[in-house]
């Protein structure tokens, strides 16, 4: 017997009997099935009707899921869920809902939830509302809570962060302090490590005004030692150039060994200065002590003020981390107000910090005149008109005082330290330092309250009136700040200077990477001591 199934259906049924023909066919065994042919056609319409229906049915179930749970704006357990009832409103209205108690939340001036139980996680609140069924109020209060909770701990975090920062970006690296030691025992041991600086038929360059003399006041081996090269490396005239480094007693010897196993240049007249071989008179002595004392008692009050806050700041103004910063009470730095008497016998001089790299010639800003001033500095900025390079007379003096509002305008720019150009005589003339010495006592019978520390604001008062603008492409500065300043890179390449101001100086592991190689190159990394100490 033979059957034949279409898919439309059994249309016909045929049996035939050929027994008289043919003879007996035997049984098929008992576990044969009957052979049945279904064709494909059958298949793929079931395919097509599961495929659009199934989908179907998983939207319609999600869209059940959120409307219910938007229906219950009155209360967190909510019970009665309807298949495909399509409430349109209610997740606007819960919405609308939630916003509103939120607002009520912030205005009734009040964060809990009115029952003392506070949440410091979004755990702990889903166990709470679920081991606590409460309305929709209740709910809002404690979201807003724990949100309130959690953004104040944020905010703490960031401002230790930058605490933390800041104060571990003024540490000395291992490999810094390695260099000053082997230097140190180099200079002990090796002669040439100790010959004189300069050579004695170069010491009349020293005060001759026909060479370009260049200042550096530092105690950093490596970074006066980029100064140099870089300075060196892009002069037209480098056989011109005079470098006068003076450093504290104790970085002396190793910074005297450096320079005197490292020429630069054959023809590059370096000299290197302790403050302890300096002769001063007992009036300059008595001025200098007078000047550092006011300073470290500036450092102290606002130190001990931060300290009292438990190191806390708003965290939008960074000159209030500037109290921890070690320059503020270093001598070396407080000492550029007295570069007419380290050097008498100079007329004008370039003073260079030690965190600049030199990238173009500067044997132009020697002849520049300063049009009757005394500072020749960067004041104008590529940023556009009305945008200051640094930062304002705000930053820096309080003008709350009426000696300050009185004398000077908060939104005036300040000019750029680091890259200047002094004309000597002309600081004498004006008496320029005793002007910063004058603004200093007015200071101590103030109360310590004009300024900050540092020696800028003192700085920016005493030459007010006698700065020299000169062309932004001078001295770009901000690369050592955090975050790191939008500079592009063709204002980058054309800068004579570039100064690394700011904490995050290339010489430490927070130093930029994007910036860092501007400095890394000048660094003789085939010096064996560099090696020995593994200066990267």
């Amino acid at each position: 017997m033979n059957f034949y199934i279409s898919t439309t259906g059994i249309k016909k049924l045929t049996i035939s009997n050929s027994a008289a023909l043919k003879p007996p066919t035997p049984p098929p065994p008992p576990s044969t099935a009957p052979n049945r042919r279904i064709y494909t056609r059958s298949i793929l319409p079931l395919l097509l009707t599961l495929a659009i229906v199934l989908p179907f049915c998983f939207l319609r179930i999600a869209f059940f899921v959120l409307e219910s749970a938007a229906a219950c704006s009155s209360s967190i357990d909510c019970s009665g869920w309807t298949l495909f009832s399509g409430n349109d409103d209610a997740s606007s209205r819960l919405s609308e809902e939630f916003l509103r108690l939120m607002v009520d939340s912030k205005e009734s001036g009040s964060v809990g939830s009115g029952d003392g139980d506070g949440v410091g996680s979004f755990n702990e609140l889903v166990k709470d509302m679920i081991s606590k069924p409460q309305d929709m109020r209740a709910f809002a209060f404690k979201t807003k809570a724990m949100l309130q909770a959690m953004e104040q701990k944020l905010k703490s975090a960031r401002k230790r962060e930058s605490v933390y920062w800041h104060l571990a970006s003024h540490g000395i690296p291992k490999g810094l302090h390695c260099l000053s030691l082997k230097l140190a025992e180099e200079y002990a041991v090796n002669a040439k490590a100790r010959a004189r600086l300069p050579q004695p038929e170069y010491v009349s360059r020293l005060t001759d005004p026909f060479f370009r003399h260049v200042v550096l006041l530092t105690d950093n081996i490596l970074a006066a030692s980029v100064v140099v090269s870089s300075t060196v490396r892009n002069s037209a005239d480098p056989q011109k150039l005079v470098f006068h480094i003076v450093t504290d007693k104790k970085t002396y010897t190793p910074m005297h060994a450096w320079f005197a196993t490292n020429s630069v240049h054959d023809s590059v007249v370096v000299e290197v200065k302790g403050l302890h071989q300096f002769d001063w008179s007992e009036d300059v002595n008595s001025r200098v002590h007078d000047m550092f004392e006011i300073h470290r008692s500036i450092w102290k009050r606002y130190y001990n003020d931060f300290k009292e806050a438990n190191f806390g700041f708003d965290g939008e103004d960074q000159t209030q981390l500037d109290v921890l910063t070690p320059t503020s009470v270093s001598l070396l730095n407080h000492l550029r107000i007295y570069l007419p008497e380290l050097f008498p016998d100079l007329k004008k001089v370039v003073f260079l910090d030690d965190d600049i790299v030199v990238q173009h010639d500067m044997s132009s800003l020697w002849d520049m005149d300063l049009g009757g001033n005394v500072v020749g500095a960067v004041l104008d900025s590529p940023c556009g008109d009305g945008c200051c390079p640094g930062r304002t007379y705000s930053h820096y003096l309080n003008f709350s005082h009426p000696l300050i509002s009185s004398n000077f305008d908060p939104d005036r720019c300040a000019w750029l330290h680091g890259m200047n150009i002094f004309d000597l005589e002309g600081w004498r003339k004006m008496n320029i330092t005793s002007k910063y010495h004058q603004w200093l006592k007015h200071n101590l019978n103030s109360g310590l309250s004009l300024w900050l520390p540092g020696e800028l604001a003192p700085s920016l008062m005493a030459f007010e009136d006698h700065m020299y603008p000169i062309d932004s492409s001078w001295h770009v500065a901000g690369l050592g700040e955090r975050p790191l300043k939008i500079i592009s890179k063709e204002i980058l390449q054309d800068a004579a200077v570039v100064h690394f101001s700011g904490p995050a100086k290339p010489w430490l592991e927070i130093g930029s990477p994007e910036v860092r190689n501007i400095w890394h190159k000048h660094v003789n990394f085939s010096n064996k001591f560099i090696r020995r100490c593994r200066i990267m």
